[in-house]
């Protein structure tokens, strides 16, 4: 059998059979993952080239038809997509909340296409170190699919301590590097000893789930090695954690100055623009705030609570109801009465002085129909302020709207809000809205329709929180939609 078969052929045999075996060897050994990798092993079982070769002649198995390299690249996205959404995975979710932690390296385990799932995705910011910006792999190939790359991994790990010295090395499983059975857990001990660096697994390939459920294990990887495992020099009865918060624009930058006006002291970020170290004394705060927008962050305060008895409650600092409802509850928690009336004198300060500045947008906003398609949303805060600045919003939706959103709408806009579930074109014509706020696949619709377009994602440079992310949401639609491109477009061409 081996002489008559081709290379490509025999390592079709081995990548499928290894990836069969590793699916039910993590399978037997994570017991709450089990249904989706005996899915997928399953389903790669039925499609082995050597099954399908026991049912035909030896002649017909070399007078099969050569594929391209792209023609199985493409068959095995197709086999992979039967297991969920292939939209976003549980890799991206851990990703996207452990990267942001800074002087921290971020190392991902499989082959070298996987690193690119996430860097420059979300533009989380840094005020100190830029090590979380540098992208690092262990660069699987096929000798290490078929033989393993723990090796590879654990000589990877000390060669990056060496040249980089980071406070901390975080290291992520892949599909691959989980499907062929990979020991991280073990390298990352056997490293850590050597190196005297902090180095932490993280288990969540992307297979296991969507990308919440790597929220989820992002988290629980925090818990387990690192929050607890450190003291902080000075402890104070105004201690907090803000959690879910990866300050997107520079949003956590909006947050700490108020907070530090009323003597509140953020003792750990978790985990925009956070440092290592601070993570692992958040043990001795008094107060987790969880950002009301990062649900998958919620097990993680109620097991802080069980573990450290740190009360925890979620809040906004998105619009200005949101961010006084939430300073007032965060005093409130702290239970300090002198603290609740200084909460008081800067809500009243910081609201005088924000309408104040608004009275120069107000007029050129109030009144303006703003189309907003909330299929993609990233960002409900604008909404908030578009409603402070009294312009009149109509939301649309081309998928159906999931619970989340059907919460924040209800919150936002009451019983009677109403989605136009029409074509955007179609409710442009219709409704001859001033400004549309979509993703920017509808950039095209609204440059041909000659209207204002605004793309509001987590791409975004600028930070919304705060009273100075009403002003920076008054300002991007100012300039918006007064550009004085947009009475150009407008004009009748010259031969019409």
């Amino acid at each position: 059998m081996y002489g008559v078969l081709s290379r490509s052929a025999m390592h079709s045999y081995s990548f499928h059979c290894i990836h069969c075996i590793g699916a039910l060897a993590y399978g037997i050994t994570h017991p709450t993952l089990n249904k989706n990798l005996f899915h997928y092993a399953y389903f790669a079982l039925e499609n082995l080239p050597f099954k399908r070769a026991m049912k035909t002649s030896q002649e017909e198995i070399n007078d099969q038809p050569y594929k391209s390299e792209t023609e199985q690249n493409n068959h095995s996205c197709t086999q992979l997509s039967q297991l969920g959404d292939n939209c976003d995975c549980a890799f991206d979710g851990a990703m996207i909340t452990l990267v942001p932690i800074t002087d921290a390296a971020h190392l991902v385990h499989g082959p070298n296409g996987c690193i690119g799932n996430y860097w420059g995705g979300r533009d989380s910011l840094s005020s100190g170190s830029l090590m979380y910006k540098n992208c690092f792999t262990s660069d699987m190939d096929e000798s290490d699919i078929i033989f393993g790359g723990a090796k590879k991994l654990y000589r990877g790990i000390l060669e990056l301590q060496r040249r980089y010295k980071p406070a901390a090395i975080f290291v992520y499983s892949t599909c691959v590097s989980a499907l062929i059975g990979d020991d991280i857990n073990g390298a990352c001990r056997e490293a850590a000893e050597i190196i005297g660096t902090p180095v932490i697994p993280v288990d969540a390939p992307g297979f296991v789930g969507h990308r919440n459920q790597g929220i989820r294990l992002a988290s629980e990887a925090l818990l387990e090695y690192v929050i607890g495992t450190a003291e902080p020099d000075t402890t104070t009865l105004h201690d907090i954690n803000l959690i879910g918060e990866y300050n997107i624009g520079g949003d956590i930058w909006n947050i700490l100055p108020m907070l530090e006006e009323l003597g509140i002291r953020v003792l750990a970020k978790i985990t925009g623009d956070a440092r290592y170290q601070e993570i692992c004394y958040a043990h001795r705060a008094k107060l987790n705030v969880v950002n009301s927008s990062a649900k998958a962050m919620l097990k993680m305060a109620r097991q802080m609570e069980e573990r450290f008895h740190i009360p925890y409650i979620t809040e906004s600092f998105y619009g200005i109801e949101h961010l006084n409802r939430c300073l007032r509850n965060i005093a409130a928690k702290l239970g300090e009465t002198e603290l609740q009336v200084r909460t008081e004198n800067l809500i009243n300060s910081e609201t005088t002085a924000l309408n104040n500045q608004l009275d120069f947008y107000l007029p050129s906003l109030q009144g303006k129909r703003i189309l907003i398609d909330i299929t993609n949303l990233n960002n409900w805060a604008i909404v908030s302020a578009i409603q402070y600045l009294e312009m009149e919003v109509l939301l649309t939706s081309t998928n159906k709207i999931t619970q989340d959103n059907q919460r924040k709408i209800k919150g936002l806009f009451g019983d009677n809000a109403k989605i136009l579930e029409i074509e955007i074109s179609q409710l442009i014509t219709e409704f001859k809205p001033d400004l549309l706020i979509a993703s920017n696949h509808y950039q095209a619709t609204a440059m041909k329709t000659k209207i204002p377009f605004l793309d509001i994602n987590q791409e975004r440079k600028n930070a919304y929180t705060g009273y100075a992310g009403i002003i920076s949401v008054a300002q991007e639609l100012y300039t918006t939609l007064h550009s004085p491109v947009w009475e150009q477009v407008r004009r009748p061409a010259p031969w019409e």
